[in-house]
């Protein structure tokens, strides 16, 4: 195969790649930019051109990672970026960068940017999941406190005051939240989550987007005392000065406001400003008894959708879902709702065998917290057939297992555990990335 042919393939694996690439030289100047990091960046073919013509990629190349790159050359690895293309589209995305060399010399660098916009939202909302709105209805809460929960909520919509939500993450806030928005009497145009946890300069560029072009907003800033203090005074700014709206503001916090004011980790005019009214939601481990009511409206959403035939929950595993402490609260219950379900194929019942090792490490622990002493080890006794897993399944786990521990008892040290495990350095690595690579994806899920 001659040269041509050979460039022409590499051209066109390139360009209709699935991930973003874009490679320069030493001075900087464009070489290769591809169609996934032209849509990443919001640049149309015009733009592309003309951005080829000036032979640049970033006005601003000095502040860079490319540039840094360049510089030091160094690689900079799994650089998280989320950001308002030109195209006004929230993007993030995940950057790999390297120099490039030939014969001994630095000719360039190229990035490689994998997009994960999609996976980055349903990860810090994924109980969104429902392929609905997410009305009061929706919420499965019989607990007194969750009840007078909603009904403060209702009240909130009524009036269209502001409100502060206070409560841990992956509590059903955000659904608390959209439930108002959804129950105001006169509807507003749009629900907008602001996810303050990620790059402040987005959120304030969604507040800024949104209050000059609408007049009826609902804003929800999720856990905003993560905004910087100055971010949080200009958001303060921007509603100073278009007060002439309808807008709905909806935030949540962590912690007690009042706490977090006193440690200068939240601005008092923004709670002011968004406190009408407050209301805490409490955490999964203060109203059991709404674990049941969530996990059977989940099983009958996955009856409706996949067809499948699952029913409840066996006694043993009921017992241990309501004894767990569920840190991740509803979040956590329904990813792990969503491992188990992926596995099933005609069971009617979730038994003990089917839990996540992940999920038995975890019960385990908080055991030998409670207990403060560490029991004996059943995670890979087999009690019944029905614990008989296929063998390459067993065998990961029990990798997993015994690689987990070996990194406790040498306090992470990855040189000293392999080592003592008897295997290279390198191979210690790439079994614990992968470990890490499928919790990632699990959580996603």
């Amino acid at each position: 195969m001659d040269n041509n042919v050979l460039q022409s393939i590499y051209k066109y694996v390139i360009e209709k790649g699935d991930m973003g690439i874009c490679v320069v030289d030493t001075e900087g100047k464009l070489l290769i930019y591809n169609k996934k990091m032209r849509e990443l960046e919001g640049v149309n073919e015009d733009e592309y051109e003309e951005r080829r013509a000036l032979e640049i990629i970033d006005f601003e190349i000095e502040k860079s990672d490319i540039y840094k790159v360049l510089s030091s050359e160094t690689p900079i690895l799994n650089v998280k970026k989320t950001y308002w293309n030109k195209k006004e589209q929230e993007v993030t995305y995940i950057s790999n960068i390297y120099p490039l060399h030939y014969e001994g010399a630095l000719v360039g660098a190229v990035e490689f940017a994998r997009d994960i916009t999609q996976l980055e939202y349903m990860m810090y909302q994924p109980l969104r999941r429902y392929g609905a709105p997410l009305t009061f209805d929706i919420i499965t809460a019989v607990s007194p406190v969750m009840k007078d929960v909603i009904e403060k909520a209702k009240i909130v919509a009524l009036s269209r005051m502001p409100v502060v939500l206070i409560g841990e993450s992956g509590t059903g806030i955000d659904m608390v939240a959209e439930g108002i928005h959804h129950d105001l009497k006169v509807q507003n145009d749009m629900f907008i989550a602001l996810i303050c946890r990620r790059d402040e300069k987005t959120v304030l560029k969604q507040f800024e987007k949104y209050i000059v072009e609408k007049e009826k907003i609902t804003f929800f800033a999720e856990r905003i005392e993560y905004l910087s203090l100055e971010a949080q005074e200009k958001i303060v700014e921007l509603f100073n000065n278009h007060p002439n709206h309808q807008h709905v503001l909806i935030a949540s916090v962590g912690k007690d406001p009042i706490d977090l004011i006193q440690k200068q980790e939240l601005s008092k005019k923004l709670y002011r400003l968004f406190s009408g009214i407050t209301i805490y939601v409490p955490p999964l481990r203060e109203r059991k008894e709404d674990i049941m009511p969530f996990i059977d409206d989940y099983f009958k959403r996955h009856r409706d959708s996949f067809g499948s035939s699952i029913q409840g929950l066996s006694e043993e595993v009921r017992e241990t879902f309501l004894k767990y402490d569920w840190p991740g609260n509803l979040k956590e219950l329904e990813v792990l709702l969503d491992e188990i379900t992926s596995l099933i194929t005609n069971e009617t019942i979730v038994e003990s065998h089917m839990l996540p090792v992940h999920f038995k490490w975890k019960i385990q622990s908080s055991c030998e917290e409670a207990e403060q002493e560490v029991p004996t080890s059943d995670l890979f006794v087999i009690k019944n057939q029905q614990d008989i897993r296929p063998l390459d399944v067993y065998m990961k786990e029990v990798e997993e297992y015994y690689i987990s521990k070996a990194l406790d008892f040498h306090q992470g040290n990855i040189s000293k555990t392999a080592a003592a495990l008897g295997i290279r350095r390198q191979s210690l690595q790439y079994r614990v990335k992968n470990f890490k690579l499928n919790k990632k994806s699990e959580n996603i899920d």
